[in-house]
């Protein structure tokens, strides 16, 4: 049996099903498309999430079990990406609301231990060995308990998992070559939307996140995937999130040919890497040389306990 040629390995960790498909998922299609191995992680089961798509608001099948039927939304924007995918096993935390803001829920992932949470993830990046993580800033992109808290364990099973001190019982050291985080859903990438609509003379869906968003600073990009050719796999995985996603909301708003004439890319911020991070970086590999030469980096750094070249790394 010949063996199979080495390919580059991407782990994109997410809170929630569906927040694979709303970030950074026409990078990740692209990736699949050239023969990346993708493997998607939800922290979570989205458990306590909402009904967004009105015409799904009194759906028998739905209303009986939700969380049942956003695994089975899940299998199939799993399948329209083209990813691998495991579920991390943690409780959605839901989304506190009031003045003053409840409590968390007793037991749910953003109260969970970290050196629970960690291993979790560090078992699964030990197992699939990435050579690229991808996830979320501190504020975890809007500050929902369960996106920060992904944030952290991410943060913390990128540093782990190549030290054979840290977590010995959870498989082989491996020590992942680069961390980004996702900013698809960023201030510069709306306002140039909501721009294109007033230049037509056309009600903006995007008015109001530009209003809530006028003093949100604009987070320091240092990669731009070109992945325009794969907007429509992306639409189509987060439209198998029916539950959660209204198909004649903001989301779809802007037509694919034009989202392609005004922003082409789906954007990154670099926060850890072994490698130096050349500026105007248009590939999350970059720098690594060929699968090869990666992986033997990637044994490399484990066995010299190598220091990061790039540290962006800011605590939640």
């Amino acid at each position: 049996m010949t063996q199979a040629e080495p390919t580059f390995r991407l782990l994109a960790v997410h809170a929630h099903p569906d927040d694979e498909s709303s970030k950074g998922a026409a990078t990740t299609a692209r990736y699949v498309a050239e023969g990346v191995d993708v493997h998607v992680v939800s922290c979570t089961g989205g458990e306590r999430g909402d009904i967004l798509n009105p015409r799904l608001a009194d759906d028998p099948d739905v209303l009986r079990d939700l969380p049942e039927y956003r695994r089975t939304e899940m299998r199939k924007a799993q399948e329209i990406l083209g990813v691998r995918h495991t579920w991390l096993g943690f409780v959605d935390s839901g989304l506190p609301e009031g003045d003053p803001l409840p409590p968390l829920p007793e037991g749910c992932f953003a109260l969970e231990p970290i050196d629970v949470t960690a291993e979790a993830l560090v078992r699964v990046i030990r197992e699939y060995r990435p050579h690229v993580v991808t996830t979320y800033d501190e504020q975890g992109g809007y500050p929902h308990p369960d996106h920060v808290m992904t944030h952290v364990v991410s943060v913390a099973a990128f540093r782990a998992a190549g030290d054979p001190a840290a977590y010995p019982h959870a498989g082989e050291p491996w020590q992942p070559l680069k961390l980004y985080y996702n900013q698809t859903i960023a201030v510069d990438r709306m306002r140039a939307f909501h721009a294109s609509f007033v230049a037509r003379g056309e009600t903006s869906p995007f008015e109001g996140w530009i209003k809530r968003w006028a003093d949100r600073p604009v987070r320091a990009v240092t990669t731009r995937v070109p992945c325009a050719d794969h907007f429509e796999t992306r639409n189509n995985a987060l439209l198998a999130h029916a539950t959660q996603i209204d198909p004649d909301s903001w989301w779809f708003a802007v037509p694919l040919d034009e989202e392609r004439r005004i922003w082409p890319t789906e954007d990154f911020e670099a926060a850890a890497s072994y490698v130096p991070i050349a500026p105007g970086e248009d590939d999350l590999f970059a720098g690594l040389g060929s699968p090869a030469e990666a992986d033997e980096l990637a044994a490399h750094v484990r066995a010299t306990n190598a220091k990061l070249v790039y540290d962006e790394i800011k605590e939640a």
